[in-house]
């Protein structure tokens, strides 16, 4: 998001302030509905993890897209990165307190998900299959 959004929010009368949350808001639903950013704090929310296991761990997500992951997470604070003087060298990454809290609203989330799996299945099916109820 930049400052387009922004500009059209003020232009509209919407002020600077509420503009600048609304800018934020969309920023942080994006950041947190993208399904890597779910699967990576699903993953550490069981503890840190080094890298390479976390890639393990994370099925179809390539080095590359992992690593973008992670360091959005860390620049929004919901990961820190830990690397450690050894040899060879080690990182680690890990939930902070606000993404632990992010961590509890998704797993609810998951849950819900699995509570209501075949409804939403057979829902799908029925639309995809052309028998809608009429209205």
């Amino acid at each position: 998001m930049g400052s387009a959004l922004r500009s059209q929010l003020e232009a509209a009368g919407v002020s600077p302030e509420c503009a600048s949350t609304i800018e934020l808001v969309r920023d942080v639903l994006a950041r947190v509905g993208d399904k890597w950013t779910v699967l990576v704090v699903i993953t550490l929310a069981d503890g840190p993890l080094r890298f390479t296991t976390l890639h393990g761990r994370i099925a179809g997500v390539s080095q590359r897209m992992l690593s973008q992951t992670l360091r959005s997470l860390t620049r929004d604070g919901l990961v820190t990165r830990t690397a450690y003087a050894e040899v060879p060298p080690r990182v680690e990454y890990e939930l902070t307190p606000l993404g632990r809290s992010l961590s509890d609203s998704v797993t609810h989330v998951v849950h819900w998900v699995q509570d209501h799996q075949a409804e939403i299945v057979r829902n799908r099916q029925e639309f995809d299959g052309g028998d809608l109820p009429t209205p």
